[in-house]
């Protein structure tokens, strides 16, 4: 038998998270036997989308601010016309091409409105093919709350339309979609909870940090990274500091932060043994977005979450709050976020014993291979 194809597109336009969490799910899909392809369309991160697929890169945008307010070229330009429809000819070639039996579109229509310009003629192509494609959104667990009016019913009425599935890499015990999402009872018998899609279980960690602080992707970390380095300062006697700025950090302000860290932080751009030094970190210190909270539930080490709230953002904070009600995190706020703030806030998290261990469903990029098999 042939392998069913899969067509999975994937845009990310600040941080890199969209894009770790769709890698994790295309790889597992590719180890079950899908001949896999992913589109993406934003800046190229190295490493990803993995190993084992195909992978097709469309011209990059990405947000043009952090309140996603446009799209904007590498270069920061704004993207015109002809920009949009060199790359909406360029999605529905290869759509034509691979001829695939499922196609998956990372976060739409529930986010991701400023890429319509390409998704909608995808899914009137989708739906005039014969014979036609299975099509699957694949979503986090919790969405960014929509204050517009109209907004939710928007995107319900193209899931009733045009979506076969709406696939929630979440633990329905953690977070179901209708928490975020109130018309999802409408659609409910699309829906199929995956668990959290993290990463395997690491490898031993190679060195140990005391405090490891890590900005994600860094496009929207530099505020905190900046202050862990004042922080740092505050607290010489706390022991070895580690912090992962994230690729994306603008280069001025990684060389502004290297050169006003104390002797006993450590800067890194990227590692790929984070997940294995959250192991033997005594506490993390980090944003609350999904692919982070997930290494952190892996690893079950102490947790410091400073959720990412800039530009009337909700998910993170949401996040954040549901973990420390279950006793697996501490939080302290962004706004007004100060180094005295942040640095007592990690020496009461240190004093603090490990959380307890949880039985949130972890598996969910294998799983995700196993709710497709049954389309």
């Amino acid at each position: 038998m042939t392998q069913p194809r899969i067509l999975f597109y994937v845009q990310h336009l600040l941080g890199i998270g969209h894009l770790a969490r769709a890698s994790r799910v295309a790889s597992a899909l590719a180890e079950d036997g899908f001949a896999v392809t992913v589109v993406t369309g934003g800046t190229p991160v190295a490493g990803f989308p993995g190993q084992g697929v195909t992978h097709v890169a469309l011209p990059a945008v990405t947000s043009g601010d952090q309140g996603f307010s446009g799209l904007a070229d590498l270069d920061g330009r704004p993207v015109d016309e002809a920009f949009k429809a060199r790359r909406r000819d360029m999605l529905l070639s290869l759509f034509a091409q691979t001829r695939p039996d499922i196609v998956i579109i990372e976060a739409f229509p529930f986010g991701r409105r400023q890429m319509r310009f390409e998704l909608l003629p995808l899914l009137d192509a989708i739906a005039s093919a014969t014979p036609r494609p299975r099509l699957v959104t694949s979503v986090r667990d919790i969405l960014q709350e929509r204050v517009k009016p109209g907004r939710n019913e928007e995107s319900a009425e193209v899931i009733d339309r045009h979506f076969d599935l709406v696939m929630v890499h979440g633990d329905p015990g953690f977070a179901t979609l209708d928490e975020t999402f109130p018309l999802a009872a409408g659609f409910s018998q699309k829906i199929a909870y995956t668990g959290l899609v993290a990463g395997p279980e690491p490898e031993p960690a190679a060195e140990n940090f005391d405090v490891l602080i890590s900005a994600g992707g860094g496009a929207a970390g530099g505020e905190l990274a900046r202050t862990a380095v004042e922080a740092a300062k505050l607290l010489p006697a706390s022991g070895r500091w580690g912090l992962i700025t994230g690729p994306n950090l603008p280069q001025a302000e990684f060389d502004a932060i290297v050169a006003a860290a104390p002797e006993s932080l450590e800067i890194f751009r990227f590692r790929k043994d984070f997940a294995s030094l959250l192991g033997g970190a005594r506490l993390s210190v980090s944003q609350a977005g999904y692919n982070t909270v997930c290494d952190i539930l892996r690893a079950g080490c102490r947790s410091l979450l400073v959720p990412f709230a800039a530009g009337g953002e909700t998910e993170q904070e949401v996040r954040a709050e549901r973990l420390e009600r279950l006793g697996l995190a501490s939080t302290v706020s962004e706004s007004g976020l100060t180094p005295e703030l942040l640095a007592g806030a990690i020496e009461a998290a240190l004093a603090r014993p490990r959380p307890p261990r949880h039985a949130l469903d972890l598996d969910g990029a294998r799983k995700s291979a196993q709710v497709l098999r049954g389309l």
